[in-house]
């Protein structure tokens, strides 16, 4: 009786845990969408609402849920549909920007292990958690970066041009997503608790 008692509640978390996932991933699709075009180099580069929502997974959701939820979306990006600030498919691995993408969830898990280790969810928690995620999240993109630029593509592009072309122009609105990302968490918190515990 204990075994099937286990396993229904096994298969509820489980059912749970993609439900809200799920959700996590559609959010950061809509975040792409929700863009300004800058102009980068000879390329351009997207402002989006992707880190926001981001934000809110790794505050959230904690480690594992936020990975799978930014994962689950980098998927359904890659298999073709077109989920990108520009389209999808697997050929996004061989561009440039595609760091940043994967940025987004190592940045998602990390955030959900900082407020994990910190067995907090106070205000001071979720501006350190934020701040570690912003780090990976643009040192990635910059080392995936610099990597298809001198490994894959012929067209070497060094440091420098690559932070002040290709990740100033967004860092500091990414930094106030930061913060509006924070104030929402606190809000929604209650919420997505009753959600996952319910």
């Amino acid at each position: 009786m204990r075994q099937g008692n286990r396993a229904v509640l096994q298969r509820r978390s489980m059912t749970k845990d993609m439900a809200v996932c799920g959700l996590f991933a559609a959010l950061t699709a809509v975040g792409a969408f929700m863009k300004i075009v800058i102009p980068a180099g000879a390329d351009t580069m997207n402002f989006t609402l992707q880190w926001f929502f981001v934000l809110l997974a790794g505050l959230l959701l904690g480690s594992k849920r936020a990975f799978m939820s930014v994962a689950t979306y980098l998927i359904i990006g890659l298999i073709g549909i077109p989920v990108f600030a520009r389209g999808g498919g697997p050929a996004y691995l061989l561009r440039p920007t595609f760091g940043f993408l994967l940025g987004f969830a190592l940045a998602a898990y990390a955030m959900g292990k900082v407020c994990e280790l910190m067995h907090s969810a106070r205000t001071k928690t979720w501006i350190a958690a934020a701040a570690v995620g912003y780090v990976i999240y643009y040192g990635m993109g910059m080392l995936y970066f610099y990597f298809i630029s001198h490994v894959v593509v012929p067209k070497p592009v060094g440091w420098g041009a690559i932070f002040t072309i290709y990740c100033l122009p967004t860092m500091i609105p990414d930094i106030l997503l930061c913060g509006v990302a924070i104030m929402v968490a606190a809000r929604l918190r209650p919420v997505v608790v009753h959600m996952l515990e319910s």
